[in-house]
């Protein structure tokens, strides 16, 4: 009927077909039951079959306007069919614009159907952030009694009308240029923040100041993703509630700047000592640079910090300039950067309270999850191992030895420091001395990794021989050797390696030096140990393997980073420098019969009645209890019947092993020893408070050359262990005297 019909001869057709359909009345007629169709209906019916072959139909879609043309079957197919008729290639497989149009629509209607509906169900919170109600931190003793409280509290708000324009300007500027103009949040900022990152620039943050202060006051820190959109629903809503000035007022007194300071006032003080209304625009850029993140641009934490603060507090001026808050010739006369004064100390932290809390915060920090910006917050509670009478005992036996020199009369006398700490068998730290008062001195001298362990490191040489065994020869097996293996202990005696003698870099052979020239002929290896003869303790390094020397030290628990020295011969005197609470830590681990405990201060951690996790000290077996338990017999040997200094120690009661060092250069000289409980290790120097360089004790108390201050430090842990100790206190194991 259509097929030799034009285009628009079919066209007209369609037309006046339409029309006699739209002249139809409903019902569509329908066969009668048993009946015939009348004309009209079978003419429909046939011109639909015929309209469903023909390619063109799909391209009369105006055709459905019309009455009645709806009701044709093949005009409802509009939508394409895979794979596409009239189309060739991949474009066989593409869905027409309408559907991509309608499918684009449909999503944008559901999307802001759902954002809408999160809005409207997203409210203010009545209640604010931790911030509002931050408190000291509580440290106590061992016993439970309080030691200090820290932590500024007093947090001063300061209105926005006291707080300088400059200052308001380089937040706005480092922060958020649009703050005044934007809704509160800002689409531009976060794609620009983004798209800057990917490329390596510098940004501003992709949060509005309006969506931190929320995040500051109502949310928390941590980025996930209901946490964001949380934060930007309020931001929009907050905006419409409160002023610009109120928010902006809101942020600069609730934002964290480090050094445990909340707010722009707290932090013109901890950076500049100043109110903040005395603030210049270069010291104003600084504390806005801050903002970026406390813990990365504090000049005073490390020269990488220094200079990330550097760029950014330029950077913070620049931006100034371009949002037309600083002209460029002010900004020409800020090119040196503003040098912060040193972090102020805590008030309540004199004495040796101070390096108790450091220690303590310190390991906090390493062992927890605790975040910095989390614990200025204040609110916690830190129960240390700290044990008062002990720390007051070891304070007045260092305060009346170090009463007896005279530095206003001998130059020798001069810049003397002592660091000192107890550690337990169990890893407790009881007791430390890190210098005469936290407020003048704030470096910890307990903790300290610049002065020599000195001979005091020789029971470390000789478990790693009683646990390794020796190689005396090349190619040959390692031999085991025990507290009898009998060693050479003339001086200048030449020091033998499995490859022969070992000659220095000057070509000279290294031979063994005795303290003050004396030799003793062939000793056994406990009783050299225990002697303090030097030569048989460095042949000893040397034939079990420098390498294995540090490693067991290590393993009784010296830090692998703790200052050790290079390897020659000069090692096994004790060249390196581990910190007092290492040195004791590693005593201690002999004293617990080769257990070693990683040293802890900290026993638990609360906040608001909740126990924090805490990482529990790890727990090793480094030493057989019968490599322990010779290296013991030589320390007790040591303080018993053994010669020098350690001779003294006895006086404090029996079952004490030790023994004392100095350094071989004479730069530090020190006693560490223990009973059954803890060990103890005291360590005397001296060190230019120009050049930080440590100095010779010779002369020291007016001691000549021989014994240059070697009994300073005996008679400090002598004194502090007599008056810590239980009278008659015995060694593990002994029999207690009778009368």
């Amino acid at each position: 009927m259509f097929s030799r019909l034009g285009r628009g001869q079919r066209r007209l057709r369609f037309k006046a077909l339409a029309r006699r359909v739209a002249a139809a009345r409903p019902p569509w007629p329908k066969r009668a039951a048993g009946g015939s169709e009348n004309r009209l209906a079978r003419l429909l019916r046939r011109s639909r079959r015929r309209l469903r072959r023909l390619p063109g139909v799909k391209r009369l879609g105006g055709l459905r306007r019309l009455p009645g043309v709806r009701r044709l079957g093949g005009l409802r197919r509009l939508r394409p069919h895979y794979p596409r008729r009239g189309r060739t290639g991949w474009r066989r497989w593409l869905p027409s614009p309408r559907q991509i149009i309608m499918t684009f629509t449909w999503a944008l209607l559901a999307l802001v159907t759902l954002v809408g509906w999160a809005y409207e169900h997203t409210a203010i919170p009545t209640d604010l952030n931790a911030y509002a109600t931050q408190q000291d931190n509580v440290y106590y003793w061992a016993d439970g009694t309080e030691m200090a409280r820290v932590g500024p509290v007093d947090r001063q708000a300061m209105p926005l009308d006291r707080i300088p324009t400059s200052v308001q300007s380089a937040v706005l500027a480092a922060e958020n240029a649009s703050f005044y103009s934007d809704p509160g949040v800002s689409p531009k900022g976060i794609t620009r923040a983004v798209a800057t990152m990917a490329t390596g620039g510098e940004t501003q943050g992709g949060s509005t100041i309006t969506q931190q202060y929320v995040k500051n006051v109502y949310l928390n820190q941590d980025q996930t993703v209901s946490r964001k959109i949380s934060e930007i629903f309020i931001a929009i809503k907050l905006d419409r509630k409160m002023s610009k000035q109120q928010i902006l007022d809101g942020y600069l007194n609730t934002s964290w700047f480090g050094r445990g300071a909340y707010g722009v006032q707290r932090a013109a003080k901890a950076y500049y000592g100043e109110d903040v209304s005395q603030l210049n625009p270069s010291q104003a850029a600084f504390l806005a640079a801050l903002l970026k993140g406390a813990g990365e641009y504090d000049p005073s934490m490390s020269a990488a910090n220094h200079q990330r603060a550097v760029d950014r507090w330029s950077w913070v001026l620049d931006r100034m300039v371009k949002t037309g808050k600083l002209s460029a010739a002010q900004r020409a006369t800020y090119t040196k950067f503003p040098e912060p004064i040193a972090p102020p100390r805590p008030v309540g932290l004199s004495g040796q309270t101070g390096y108790l809390v450091d220690t303590a915060r310190a390991y906090i920090s390493a062992h927890s999850g605790i975040s910095d910006q989390q614990f200025d917050l204040g609110g916690y509670q830190i129960y240390t191992t700290f044990q008062k009478p002990k720390v007051d005992a070891l304070a007045a036996a260092v305060k009346k030895r170090l009463g007896t020199l005279d530095p206003a009369g001998r130059p020798a006398d001069r810049d003397v420091r002592v660091g000192a700490a107890s550690v337990a068998t169990d890893g407790r730290i009881l007791a430390i001395y890190g210098g005469p008062d936290y407020i003048k001195q704030g470096f910890d001298d307990a903790d300290i990794s610049i002065v020599p362990a000195g001979t005091t490191y020789a029971p470390f040489v000789y478990a790693a021989g009683l646990r390794d065994g020796v190689v005396r020869d090349r190619d040959a097996p390692r031999a085991a050797v025990s507290p009898s293996s009998p060693y050479d202990g003339d001086d200048k005696v030449p020091i033998q390696t499995p490859e022969g003698p070992y000659w220095s870099r000057d070509g000279k052979v290294v031979k063994t030096a005795n303290a003050g020239g004396r030799s003793y002929g062939k000793i056994p290896l406990g009783k050299a140990v225990a002697d303090g003869v030097n030569g048989p303790v460095t042949q000893l390094g040397m034939d079990v393997g420098l390498n294995q020397v540090r490693q067991a030290s290590v393993d009784a628990g010296l830090l692998p980073d703790s200052g050790f020295a290079e390897q020659i011969p000069d090692f096994s005197l004790g060249t390196s420098t581990p910190s007092p609470i290492r040195m004791a830590d590693g005593y201690a681990t002999f004293a617990a019969g080769g257990t070693h405990t990683d040293p802890y201060s900290v026993l638990r951690v609360t906040l608001k009645g909740s126990q924090m996790p805490l990482k529990s000290p790890a727990v090793t077996h480094p030493f057989t209890p019968k490599v322990a338990g010779e290296v013991d017999d030589a320390l007790h040997d040591a303080v018993g019947t053994g010669a020098g200094a350690g001779h003294a120690v006895a006086q404090a009661g029996p079952g004490l092993a030790g023994l004392p060092g100095t350094a071989p250069d004479d730069t530090s000289a020190s006693f560490v020893g223990y009973d059954q409980e803890m060990a103890t290790a005291v360590t005397l120097f001296r060190i230019d408070p120009k050049s930080q360089l440590l100095e010779p004790l010779t002369g020291i108390g007016g001691r000549s050359k021989k014994k240059p201050g070697s009994d300073y430090p005996t008679d400090i842990w002598t004194r502090y262990m007599a008056a810590v100790r239980p009278p008659g206190d015995p060694r593990p194991g002994a029999t207690p005297a009778t009368s």
